[in-house]
């Protein structure tokens, strides 16, 4: 696969608690440089890179992140708040005491809420796959299919565990038409990126993959 279409797939990402303006503008940067799908960033940076960039590439940012137990209001907020701001995307993160306790419906009616507060732009659901059996993710593929987000995510990067290749692979048999997938946490280098491609990831958030393509030009 080309490298072009690669980059073309990812969300390129910083999300450390410790980063600062010079560090997201960088990440802006090599974003445009290579083409990237767009940049992911915390919420606060969401206006000053939505200013820099002006419109050369889509900005993405998270919401009840990293542990997606806020309440449905806070986090219908932070969407509308993130798309005021400039946001194109929003990656939200589920509930995850709500799957251990079954409590579908509310799942359903919270992401329902959160991508009407994002008014058309994409969201993106976090499903936190490290902290689900099988049968969850597979009741999640479901859920996430019904409620009209565009997106099915497996990751955070900072529960535990990241994507992997059993996960995208459920997810591509179990999704509706209507949504696709992103792999996020782990993916290390451009062989990663190839694989879960090839599995039906439709985006890629990824720190090191822009890296990756920085050495071999060097």
């Amino acid at each position: 696969m080309e490298l072009k279409e690669i980059l073309s797939r990812c969300d390129h990402t910083l999300l450390a608690q410790t980063a600062t303006w010079a560090e997201i503008r960088a990440v802006c940067d090599d974003s445009m440089k290579y083409g990237c799908a767009s940049v992911c960033i915390p919420a606060s940076f969401v206006r000053q890179a939505a200013e820099y960039v002006a419109g050369k590439l889509p900005i993405c940012t998270v919401i009840g992140f990293p542990n997606g137990y806020d309440t449905t209001a806070a986090k219908c907020f932070m969407a509308a708040d993130a798309v005021e701001n400039g946001a194109d995307e929003v990656d939200m993160v589920i509930n995850v005491g709500w799957v251990k306790d079954r409590k579908w419906d509310d799942l359903l009616s919270e992401i329902k809420a959160v991508k009407a507060a994002c008014k058309g732009r994409l969201l993106k659901v976090i499903i936190e796959c490290c902290f689900l059996t099988d049968e969850e993710k597979i009741r999640m593929c479901e859920i996430v299919t019904a409620s009209g987000a565009d997106y099915i995510k497996t990751s955070t990067g900072f529960g535990g565990g990241g994507a992997t290749r059993e996960d995208v692979a459920l997810f591509a048999k179990h999704i509706g038409p209507n949504v696709k997938i992103k792999a996020a946490g782990g993916i290390a280098d451009l062989k990663d990126a190839e694989d879960f491609i090839a599995l039906g990831a439709s985006r890629l958030g990824t720190s090191r993959v822009v890296k990756a393509v920085k050495a071999l030009e060097k």
